[in-house]
């Protein structure tokens, strides 16, 4: 996953040590040695995430990350502050300030890359969603202006801990605010995630019977629950169990012996952000339901891809990460007409649809482009990602037959796909127009084949 990364320290070998070790790992370092050259870099052009020190002069990370996470074009950028600073008070003014996460120096390679990795995973998903958003909004199919703030409202947490002290401490702190279920057996957990509405799950990591980092990879398996923070508590010596629960897609942790005032904080954050979340996909379901979507497949229309794929053609000139897109075309759709009537060639681009919507990515947009040709909206992918995909959807329905609604007749059905990549200065009209040539050169050549134009000519 490539990335712009803004480090901010005032000491300069410190910069130097993070710059060197995050361009190894293939990230886009940029620097700055003060607060207000921090802010300006960020303003003029928004990194993916800061590390930001703390203890810096004219302006410390406290307050440079206030004004981020004041400043809308800012707001949503991941702030991992980077300080010597070790007690619990401090990291939760920092979070109180709007921090994402706290390293302590010298930084740990392996802390560092898995919240770096971690941050960076929520901030592509985020951005996807607002960036939806903001194509609805433009559209009018939405009124974003209108929207209440989020707030805390009735929030459900579930805490998974087989220690009676540490049960009680928790839900003493909780049970004034929030709805606590408790649980201690991590089957009866997952069952009770999957069925129930939670807006945090809490799980110690130092269960006694069960492996909670299974549960943690469960949680994030299932469709239910994929998007559920998970707040772990870690004893200082379960470090190594920290590490992998990162890996694996925990939200936040606290560290034991719990401070109260981190748990209040990091409870809060991890709450919010879920709700924000869940506003935004409202905003995203709803607006697709009325305004952008295709009535026949229920993929995006032609007129919302085209606006977001010109929004993400924006982005990409400013972050320079290129844009593929792929065309779609059923091969010879109109004897399916013709032979069996309009009915099944319903049924049949409704199972085509259903196949592209399988075998797509989250972030990836899939829309019926008009008739029997469709189009995939590919972020952040290159040619050879996009190719590779092209060919595993056009296997995908070249090699199970299709079947009408009835049932009563089967069909045998394959795919042209054409793909192609954004290159500098490009607009929305240029790319899909690149895309078309190489379908239509995958038509001529025979169809069920992928062809891919470079931006030079098709091969």
């Amino acid at each position: 996953m490539s990335a712009r990364i803004l480090v901010v320290d005032d000491v300069i070998p410190n910069v130097k040590i993070l710059e060197a070790k995050l361009s190894v790992e293939y990230y886009d370092v940029e620097t700055a040695y003060n607060g207000p050259d921090a802010l300006e870099l960020a303003y003029n052009s928004p990194p993916d995430l800061i590390l930001l020190d703390v203890m810096m002069p004219q302006m410390d990370g406290f307050e440079v990350c206030r004004r981020l996470k004041k400043d809308p074009r800012t707001a949503h950028i991941p702030v991992i502050m980077v300080t010597a600073l070790s007690e619990a008070t401090d990291r939760v003014q920092g979070l109180e300030a709007g921090a994402d996460d706290f390293l302590t120096k010298p930084v740990d390679d392996i802390a560092l890359f898995a919240r770096v990795k971690s941050l960076l995973r929520l901030k592509m998903m985020m951005d996807e969603f607002r960036l939806r958003e903001e194509t609805s909004s433009d559209l009018g199919v939405i009124n974003t202006s209108e929207e209440e703030e989020v707030a805390i409202r009735h929030a459900r947490i579930l805490l998974i801990d087989d220690n009676e002290y540490s049960v009680d401490q928790i839900t003493k702190v909780y049970d004034e605010e929030y709805d606590v279920v408790v649980e201690r057996n991590m089957d009866e957990a997952q069952a009770l995630l999957r069925g129930s509405d939670f807006d945090l799950v809490v799980i110690s990591l130092d269960a006694a019977e069960n492996d909670p980092l299974r549960l943690c990879s469960r949680i994030r398996t299932f469709e239910e629950t994929r998007q559920l923070p998970i707040l772990t508590l870690v004893d200082e010596v379960d470090k190594d169990k920290l590490m992998k629960g990162l890996e694996i897609g925990i939200s936040d942790y606290v560290m034991r012996p719990i401070d109260i005032n981190e748990l209040i904080v990091r409870t809060r954050t991890q709450i919010l952000r879920k709700q924000y979340q869940d506003r935004l996909r409202h905003n995203y379901h709803r607006s697709m339901e009325l305004a952008v979507t295709d009535s026949l497949t229920g993929l995006y229309n032609r007129r919302y891809m085209t606006n977001h794929l010109e929004a993400l053609l924006q982005r990409a000139k400013m972050d320079y990460k290129p844009v593929s897109v792929l065309i779609m075309d059923i091969d010879f759709f109109k004897n399916v007409n013709d032979t069996h009537g309009h009915d099944v060639g319903d049924d049949v681009i409704q199972g085509f649809a259903s196949r592209i919507g399988v075998g797509v990515r989250g972030v990836d947009l899939a829309c019926r482009y008009g008739g029997e040709e469709f189009v995939v909206v590919m972020p952040d992918t290159d040619l050879s990602i996009a190719s590779g995909v092209s060919e595993r959807l056009r296997r995908q329905i070249a090699d199970q037959s299709f079947k009408d609604s009835k049932g009563m007749i089967e069909l045998d059905i394959t795919c042209s796909i054409g793909v192609t990549v954004s290159r500098e200065q490009e607009d929305a009209a240029t790319l899909l127009k690149r895309a078309d040539e190489a379908l239509y050169a995958a038509k001529r050549d025979g169809r069920n084949r992928v062809v891919v134009n470079s931006g030079n000519v098709a091969a």
